[in-house]
């Protein structure tokens, strides 16, 4: 396995992109309500800010061998800078559904086009623990069976690793925590 880079400072302000903004910052998403239900729409950047509720969906990429898919986001990103993931995956679009996110996403940030349909595995409502802010979760698994390229702008360091290594690992990195929420809720699924 490549080492990875050394992290910048855990939970380090997201930089700039090339426009001197956020990424994704100004991006239109749906606000939903407890249910799930949509109840509006706002810019990213100013959800986050107020810490209104959203959604995402987070992918499980595995190669042929099993190996899940590893990385460190960059320190560009909006939420959770610098910080390992074992997910691919963002924020929902206003007007999008979970399953279109979810194939979007995976291939933008694997860089591989034509994936199958990522297959939904369970839902579940995130809350950070410090700070505001809540977010609907919908959780896929995707095979990837050709070469990855992820996106520069959002993955720093990645690789595709055993999930025995992965769990080693959750001891030793810093991970995103609605990630790991979602790992932990995967595996306690599978017993």
């Amino acid at each position: 396995m490549s080492q990875p880079p050394a992290n910048p400072a855990p939970g380090s302000p997201s930089g700039p992109d090339d426009d001197g903004g956020l990424l994704s910052v100004h991006e239109v998403i749906d606000i939903v309500d407890e249910d799930d239900n949509v109840v509006g729409t706002s810019p990213r950047g100013e959800a986050y800010a107020r810490g209104l509720r959203h959604r995402c969906a987070f992918i499980l990429a595995r190669d042929p061998r099993g190996r899940i898919f590893v990385h460190r986001r960059t320190a560009r990103k909006l939420v959770f800078p610098s910080l390992y993931d074992m997910f691919v995956g963002g924020v929902v679009g206003a007007g999008e559904s979970y399953d279109a996110t979810a194939l979007r996403e995976a291939e933008e940030e694997l860089g591989v086009s034509g994936l199958p349909q990522p297959t939904r595995l369970f839902k579940f409502l995130y809350t950070r623990d410090s700070g505001p802010g809540s977010w609907w979760s919908t959780v896929y698994e995707v095979q990837v069976d050709g070469p990855v390229r992820p996106q520069p702008e959002e993955v720093a360091w990645h690789d595709f690793i055993p999930e025995e290594e992965l769990q080693r690992r959750l001891a030793e990195w810093e991970f995103v925590p609605d990630g790991l929420e979602a790992y932990r809720r995967l595996l306690r699924r599978r017993t």
